[in-house]
């Protein structure tokens, strides 16, 4: 089992580096919210890779995977999702930096929110059950009990997305002076906010 998950690592870090609604959206809470913020996020989407390597080994991602009404249903939704989450941006800065609104429940909301659109964006992602469906069979060794391995194999993917988005993070974090001290933080959101957008309508228009 040890050398599965070793070899699944590459697969794992090819996943978490391939740009896409994840990276779009801790980008954009590090700007808004810093580490923090980035931190809630990356939480919320390892929350939902876990659970889709539940659904995999239940079987529930493959019923996602083969289903044309299945796959399209949750398609939708994370197309509308991430187009919802693209609009807020564009239109004004919704949770933004704490220290702005001067006040601790702010963070405290802010923090939520920003684990909820993790959680959610993650959930309504149809490709991470093709994904799961595709390739664990491949790396769960014969015999070995499915649960146990597709959980490993997410738990896998979760701490290289944390090593990743915390980076990524770290780096925004730095440069998120400048950009608010320079009026930058609105563009960086709205620029975010136009990839979101663009990510939803593209995965809605997406055929399996």
């Amino acid at each position: 089992m040890l050398h599965t998950l070793l070899t699944f690592v590459p697969v794992a870090a090819l996943l978490s580096i391939t740009p896409g609604a994840a990276t779009a959206l801790v980008v954009r809470n590090a700007a808004r919210g810093g580490r923090r913020h980035a931190f809630f996020t990356t939480s919320g989407n390892s929350i939902g890779v876990l659970a889709w390597g539940c659904f995999a080994a239940l079987g529930i991602a493959t019923l996602v995977a083969t289903s044309a009404a299945v796959f399209d249903a949750v398609k939708l939704a994370g197309a509308a999702v991430l187009i919802v989450i693209g609009l807020r941006s564009l239109l004004g800065r919704h949770g933004a930096d704490p220290r702005l609104a001067g006040a601790s429940r702010a963070a405290t909301v802010s923090g939520r929110a920003a684990l909820r659109e993790g959680l959610i964006t993650s959930l309504a992602n149809p490709k991470l059950a093709v994904f799961f469906v595709a390739l664990f069979p491949q790396f769960i060794p014969r015999g070995a009990p499915v649960l146990p391995c597709a959980l490993a194999m997410a738990a896998v993917i979760v701490a290289v997305d944390l090593v990743w988005y915390s980076t990524l993070a770290l780096l925004i974090a730095r440069a998120r002076r400048a950009f608010v001290d320079g009026g930058w933080g609105g563009r960086v959101e709205r620029l975010t906010g136009a990839v979101l957008i663009g990510l939803g309508v593209r995965l809605a228009l997406e055929r399996r």
